[in-house]
């Protein structure tokens, strides 16, 4: 206990030390996070020491091998950093698919070679991944994709679409579910690293109703792959891919927290003023319970999760409750706006999120799937 509090001690200096004012102020917009990459840009020369400053420790990634790329930090000196982080509300230095999805499965599922090739660049922000898994007629049902993978010897013979790919247009990689044998559903898909610079693959950005999107449809006509940018065996790709779905809806369900001051009440009246209706009053009031139970869930399930103690299906029971609470905040926040909330205004307009929002019940798999993963595999109800 002692180690850790001076652990806690010494982090919460370095932090004060080096994470920039701006850098501790809430995020104004989709320009206003860096995703690293190839054609990566910083908004800011705070932005810029930031991500530099927790790259050069390995904080990007803190609970990952030194060897990788990352922080070499214990479970419990991850959380603290985290707990010191939000204390001073440091933002976090790099948003990335590669940290949040990919990394996680190369680290359970990679080869040396894999771990030691993609992993630092990946912490160190060199690469920015998209993800291939969604199709045209392959959503909920993501094992019926047919994007095909034909072995011609010394590569990989890449065809199909995918769509919902976030991201696409600006992505240096993606990590790809593929179809290598037709005759097995689930039992013939590979999962595929491959650049997006390579011939053959184009994309084509999706625009949603909030003005804005980072969706693409992505194509792939004879794409070559080299054999050796598979992950896992051939033909075993679908527990890969279920491994980092756990990953990604956790990554979802953060949305419940909202962004800025967590208590919604708190920050309608700061920037609203005090509202006269009662049942709104209530319901935020209630929503805001919601929130602190939500938190409290939240920091039980990535305890276990990094543990690898969480139940496989609570990755979708933390998705549904996240993104079903950041619906409610967001209906809250265009009820206690009136009329106001329905300016269009720029990027960051409450009223462009809260059409945004519509999406989040679709995304990391539908509603109805994660309920359905609940029903049979939590709650074990019959016919489930």
């Amino acid at each position: 206990m002692a180690d850790e509090e001076i652990f806690r001690a010494e982090t919460r200096a370095w932090l004060e030390a080096n994470c920039p004012p701006a850098m501790r102020e809430p995020v104004t917009g989709l320009d206003d996070v860096y995703w690293g990459g190839r054609n990566g840009r910083f908004s800011s020369p705070e932005q810029q020491a930031w991500f530099e400053a927790m790259a050069a420790r390995g904080w990007t990634v803190p609970d990952w091998p030194k060897d990788y790329g990352g922080g070499g930090l214990s479970p419990s000196e991850t959380k603290i950093l985290r707990e010191e982080m939000a204390a001073l509300g440091c933002r976090s230095p790099l948003h990335s698919f590669g940290i949040w999805m990919l990394g996680p499965a190369l680290l359970k599922f990679g080869t040396e070679e894999q771990k030691r090739r993609y992993l630092p660049d990946i912490a160190q922000g060199r690469i920015r991944w998209c993800q291939g898994y969604s199709e045209p007629g392959a959503g909920s049902d993501l094992a019926g994709l047919q994007t095909r993978a034909e072995d011609k010897g010394d590569h990989w013979l890449v065809n199909g679409q995918k769509i919902w790919t976030s991201y696409a247009d600006k992505a240096d990689w993606i990590f790809c579910l593929v179809r290598t044998d037709p005759a097995q559903k689930q039992g013939g898909i590979s999962f595929l690293l491959f650049d997006m610079a390579s011939p053959g693959v184009s994309t084509r950005p999706i625009l949603l109703i909030s003005g804005s999107s980072p969706f693409c449809e992505t194509f792939f006509d004879d794409v070559k792959v080299p054999k050796e940018q598979i992950v896992g065996a051939v033909n075993q790709g679908w527990t890969v891919a279920k491994y980092l779905l756990g990953h990604e809806r956790e990554m979802i369900s953060a949305m419940g927290f909202g962004s800025g001051d967590p208590s919604l009440g708190r920050d309608l009246a700061e920037r609203l003023g005090a509202f006269a209706n009662p049942v709104l009053r209530a319901e935020v009031a209630l929503h805001d319970v919601d929130m602190l139970a939500f938190r409290a869930m939240s920091e039980k399930f990535l305890d276990e999760f990094k543990a690898g103690l969480a139940h496989p299906a609570q990755p979708s029971m933390m998705k549904y409750a996240g993104t079903e609470l950041n619906k409610r905040r967001l209906e809250l926040e265009m009820a206690a706006g009136g009329t106001d909330a329905l300016v269009w205004g720029d990027d960051n307009a409450v009223s462009r999120h809260w059409l945004r929002s519509k999406a989040n019940s679709i995304e990391g798999g539908t509603s109805e799937i994660q309920l359905g993963i609940i029903a049979k595999h939590i709650l074990n109800l019959p016919g489930a």
